[in-house]
């Protein structure tokens, strides 16, 4: 898999912060190794807010927080998202989305019944973290 461009919500990069040996953290590694990270300034709002919740304290560091979102910012595309989405059941979502399509980006990347319901949405493939890693191992 050359070069894609790839979002990951949330979910996923917080399980790939705490649980750093999982089938997660290899996908965010992979996406980071062969792909195109993309990010809004919305996504990596959402991304501090979660590590930083207090229920996360005792799996990670105040310094290893900040660590992560440093590489994830080192290492990914921001992208300003210039359209409106509206199809989301869940609105929380709709940033996700509009990333997407606005980077046109190949992937999404997800645990989230609510986008992986949409799969696929414009010419945007829509996979869960296991999905996503055969089509990765394929290539």
């Amino acid at each position: 898999m050359t070069s894609s461009r790839c979002v990951l919500d949330t979910n996923v990069f917080v399980s790939a912060a705490l649980f750093r040996r999982s089938k997660l953290a290899r996908v965010f590694r992979e996406v980071l190794k062969t792909g195109n990270l993309l990010v809004s300034l919305k996504t990596l709002e959402e991304l501090r807010d979660v590590l930083n919740c207090k229920k996360f304290d005792r799996y990670i560091t105040s310094k290893d927080k900040r660590d992560i979102l440093a590489l994830v910012i080192r290492r990914s595309t921001l992208i300003d998202p210039s359209i409106e989405i509206t199809v989301c059941r869940d609105p929380k979502d709709k940033m996700i989305l509009e990333l997407a399509v606005s980077g046109e980006a190949n992937f999404i990347i997800t645990g989230d019944e609510d986008l992986l319901i949409l799969n696929p949405f414009q010419s945007i493939q829509i996979l869960t973290p296991d999905a996503w890693l055969m089509c990765f191992r394929k290539s």
